[in-house]
């Protein structure tokens, strides 16, 4: 098991990732290029971060100060619920209204309107219920 967001977390996702066609084929499609960090809500910085060419993660880790297009956050209990038992797409409106998910960096409302993105983020949630996460 992993720490959510740890160095070994964000490998397993990226190897995760880059074998769902529903987020890599799909945001590959679109030409998706993204730095992209997640972290708990109030922290200084991003705890994890990838890097997305062409819809395809290309670098996962530790965040170590790169700019980031995207930095999601949210409280650990709140991500770990999200991880076991999904998002939806209310779910993930509810969560950005009530200020339980934080965009930090990137823009959520054009991601929202645009499904070719929206989809594939949510996908992302499906996902992580694949990692043991400690």
């Amino acid at each position: 098991m992993a720490e959510m967001f740890s160095e070994e977390w964000m490998q397993a996702f990226q190897q995760g990732w880059n074998a769902e066609p529903g987020i890599k084929d799909a945001l590959a499609e679109i030409g998706f290029n993204s730095t992209i960090g997640f972290g708990i809500k109030g922290d200084a910085q991003a705890t994890g971060v990838m890097v997305v060419e062409n819809g395809e993660c290309t670098q996962a880790g530790a965040y170590n100060g790169e700019d980031l297009d995207w930095d999601i956050r949210a409280d650990k209990k709140n991500w770990l619920k999200w991880q076991k038992k999904g998002i939806g797409m209310a779910g993930l409106g509810m969560a950005y209204a009530s200020g339980k998910m934080k965009f930090v960096t990137g823009d959520y409302g054009a991601m929202m309107k645009n499904p070719k993105m929206a989809g594939p983020f949510i996908k992302c949630f499906g996902l992580m219920k694949t990692i043991e996460t400690s």
